[in-house]
């Protein structure tokens, strides 16, 4: 006998539904929730987990995070970071967003000259670390191989990266490298924002002011990434990344670091 029900849908096809529910997200802490039980990628899954398990020398006795990693900081923040994905033995080792790393170091330290960060370190996420008119994500939530995700990842991760835009409403968004470039461009796409043809392509000091939905307006401004790779070479100077964000704070009208407080 047949049954007119439909089959019950698979644990796959479940994982891989996850990041629509970001969209019934009312709020960031519900999306922060939301994407620290995703397993819709499994590649990504299985390489964070393995990380975990097996971990550097320099952190064996460690209890590796190994989970998806939310967005860090201000949940209204004029200012949006958008990095690439989590560090294998950064934010997948310690939960936070460019946190444990040299990348990190980098990145929280300029936040901190800047006025947007209560202090120039990042080590842990229970160091006490605070931003006040910023917040730092990525477009992959979890730690990939070779630092590499692949376009069907990106795509299913970014759910989590539009639903965070409109939760947040930023001003600007300081964007680390043409991969966030690229994949927050596509995401503006898929929520209405109006795009120039042909899309405008990433440079550091590159300024791009979008227009949305509902009178919305969003300046993009290119970064090269906090990579170690970068940082070392002299590709990024801190002089660099100070510049790109001290242009953000005019563009966010935020107050001098000399005006404003540094918590939040």
């Amino acid at each position: 006998m047949t049954s007119g029900a439909a089959p019950a849908a698979s644990d796959d096809e479940h994982a891989a539904a996850h990041p629509l529910a970001a969209r019934g997200c009312a709020d960031v802490a519900a999306l922060d929730a939301l994407v620290v039980g995703c397993r819709a990628c499994p590649r990504l899954v299985a390489w964070r987990e393995t990380v975990g398990r097996e971990r550097r020398a320099a952190y064996r006795d460690e209890e590796y995070w190994a989970r998806p990693v939310p967005g860090f900081g201000d949940p209204h923040a004029r200012v949006l970071v958008v990095g690439l994905a989590p560090a294998a033995h950064g934010a997948n080792r310690t939960g936070r967003m460019f946190t444990g790393d040299r990348s990190g170091d980098v990145l929280v330290a300029a936040l901190h000259r800047a006025g947007l960060a209560s202090q120039p370190t990042t080590r842990s996420a229970d160091d006490g670390l605070r931003l006040t008119g910023a917040r730092m994500t990525a477009p992959v939530r979890c730690a990939p191989p070779a630092n590499a995700p692949t376009p069907d990842e990106r795509r299913r991760c970014a759910p989590y990266l539009a639903r965070e835009v409109e939760l947040v409403d930023p001003a600007v968004a300081v964007v680390l490298g043409a991969f966030g470039w690229a994949a927050l461009l596509a995401t503006l796409a898929d929520l209405g924002w109006v795009l120039p043809r042909p899309r405008p392509a990433f440079a550091h000091g590159a300024e791009v002011v979008l227009a949305g939905p509902g009178g919305r307006r969003l300046t993009l401004l290119g970064c090269y990434h906090v990579s170690q790779q970068n940082t070392f070479t002299g590709r990024l100077t801190p002089a660099m990344l100070d510049a790109v964000l001290a242009r953000a704070r005019v563009l966010a009208g935020a107050a001098s670091p000399a005006e404003g407080a540094a918590g939040g």
